[in-house]
């Protein structure tokens, strides 16, 4: 039994457990194997108020977890399973591996993971280290530079015309000759001047010197040759999948699986409150998520205090 059952533990996660646990109530994190969410996986965080500096991702997300901590969180290492929804003004369960959760209130706070070229030659050597798959989030470390983005939607040709203008150069890669972004967002990024379209090719090697990207090698889907280009950074722009395999069909989604919630981040379900990136695929920045779990964790306790 808990006050409220906190799914995820990133900036999302963290926030709501920090109001909870503030207004006296005992909030339980649940998180998989790695606490802390995608931010563990990033290295300068600049962006994020209150560090002039900037700050380690992994640093910022112990900080979080032990200052929620502070106020009496608790942090169990859990993989959920499945979620029993109970109706208005009973418990939800939260199903793990190895126990049943219960609580009035539940914070899903999940997250989202974006999609990656994992399979591509030089991908775990670079990942953090000129590879990426946010470009608002690290385009600022490569300003003045040369950069490519990989995708064929809407998404890319935003990262693109984003970098374009701290950057140098922008090569935008596709696969295919033909576009999946809405036709405005193509006119507008060809009319960017520092802006090189390179279609149909994939990416067959991402080259370094093992410490930082250099560049990398495409291949062309029509004659299958290989040429090079020169590049400090390579930026992922072919979507993301929210974390939401574990809620069921009485959740409601999106038809690409982000949760629906109001601005007051209540789902359609009593009780069930969304935060961060699993209800957001607009943003995507680890600020959004801190103030969507604030929300979350005072709509937590004020749904509690009316039971």
């Amino acid at each position: 039994m808990s006050d409220v059952i906190i799914i995820g533990s990133g900036p999302a996660g963290c926030t709501a457990a920090i109001y909870v646990a503030r207004a006296g109530y005992t909030p339980v994190v649940l998180h998989g194997n790695q606490a802390g969410g995608q931010l563990m996986t990033t290295t300068d965080v600049e962006n994020f108020p209150g560090f002039p500096n900037g700050i380690m991702g992994p640093q910022l997300c112990m900080d979080m977890i032990k200052q929620a901590e502070k106020f009496g969180t608790e942090f169990k290492t859990e993989l959920v399973n499945k979620v029993e929804y109970g109706k208005e003004g009973s418990k939800h369960k939260v199903i793990t591996d190895s126990a049943t959760y219960e609580a009035h209130a539940v914070v899903i706070a999940t997250g989202s993971s974006a999609k990656l070229l994992s399979q591509t030659k030089g991908h775990d050597d670079y990942w953090g280290k000129g590879v990426s798959a946010c470009a608002t989030c690290d385009g600022f470390f490569f300003r003045g530079k040369d950069v490519a983005v990989v995708g064929g939607g809407d998404t890319a040709m935003e990262e693109a015309t984003y970098l374009a203008k701290i950057c140098n150069k922008v090569y935008l890669i596709h696969r295919r000759n033909e576009f999946r972004a809405s036709q405005v967002m193509i006119d507008r990024c060809k009319e960017v001047e520092n802006i090189e379209m390179i279609t149909p090719v994939v990416i067959d090697e991402i080259t370094g010197d093992d410490t930082k990207v250099t560049g990398l090698n495409i291949k062309n889907m029509q004659d299958e040759s290989i040429s090079s280009i020169s590049v400090d950074g390579l930026f992922y722009a072919i979507g993301h999948n929210p974390n939401t395999l574990a809620f069921g069909e009485e959740l409601a989604k999106d038809e690409e699986g982000y949760v629906i919630n109001d601005y007051r981040t209540q789902t359609n379900i009593a009780g069930v409150f969304c935060a961060g990136d699993v209800g957001d695929k607009l943003y995507r920045q680890g600020i959004a998520a801190a103030g969507s779990g604030c929300k979350a964790g005072i709509e937590a306790i004020r749904y509690i205090e009316n039971l």
